[in-house]
């Protein structure tokens, strides 16, 4: 849903939404926009929309909600009691790529918001409170290829946002040429260097590697491997491994076993 058009009202959304509800097409909601009038004007409106789908249509589900960059801290925090998961998308890797093809955002206008948001679940947490404030964590989006950014300074700025602001998910977007512009490449990254980043992502979040274990800063995934299988060929003098007295940590770094099989063995 985009509230950026002056003819689409909070109401509207909110019938429209608890009318697809009601007949089970949809589990929630995802609610996005352009900036209209000023960040402050826009997410007010993204705030006055979640507020009146929870508390006077009773809307119980899913809302995901797209923060403004800009937009007034004390805005940002009520509508994070209202949602179940916000996102600010960093958009491009590097702060030169943003002020060359995103220039009305900036790194600070994208990180600050993330920063307030985990400042709050910290307090939150640490004071043992019920958790009000966005459930499902935060999220965020890069777009890959536009920009000259390597995949391994890439996965540093993820490594570096899931270790200092807790994130939940990174998501990856190849690029894809619509337009043409001096400014922006011809050809698409492609989508199986964005599907090489998933696979890195997910080294990094649930197997226990770091980011220069897995590609140099400034590297690139290499395409004819997985880059879990990339890292064991580099570092072949560690195998093989015996199943029977390996720990978990080894196990987990065995190219075609899995999180869940690695417990297996172990348990066994």
């Amino acid at each position: 849903a985009d509230v950026r058009r002056a003819s689409i009202t909070p109401d509207q959304i909110c019938e429209l939404v608890t009318a697809f509800y009601k007949r089970n097409y949809i589990e929630g909601l995802f609610l996005s926009s352009a900036v209209f009038g000023s960040p402050n004007k826009t997410m007010e409106l993204l705030y006055q929309t979640v507020l009146k789908l929870r508390k006077t249509y009773n809307f119980n589900g899913y809302i995901h909600l797209k923060g403004i960059p800009h937009a007034d801290e004390d805005i940002i925090l009520k509508a994070a009691k209202l949602a179940d998961r916000m996102s600010y998308n960093i958009e491009l890797p590097s702060e030169s790529s943003l002020k060359l093809l995103a220039p009305q955002k900036t790194k600070q206008s994208l990180l600050l918001p993330m920063k307030t948001l985990k400042q709050a679940v910290d307090y939150e947490t640490g004071n043992k409170m019920r958790r009000s404030i966005i459930p499902a964590g935060q999220t965020t989006q890069m777009i890959i290829g536009a920009s000259p950014e390597s995949d391994g300074q890439i996965l540093k700025l993820t490594e570096a946002l899931y270790r200092n602001m807790n994130l939940r998910r990174v998501y990856y977007s190849s690029y894809v040429p619509v337009v043409q512009s001096y400014k922006l490449p011809a050809v698409g990254a492609g989508l199986l260097r964005e599907h090489r980043l998933y696979q890195a992502d997910w080294l990094i979040r649930f197997y226990g590697f770091n980011v220069d274990e897995i590609c140099g800063e400034n590297d690139n995934l290499p395409a004819e491997y997985d880059p879990k299988c990339a890292w064991a060929l580099r570092y072949m003098h560690l195998f093989p491994v015996e199943v029977n007295t390996a720990p978990l940590e080894t196990l987990l770094r065995v190219p075609g076993i899995g999180a869940k099989s690695a417990y297996k063995i172990t348990e066994a």
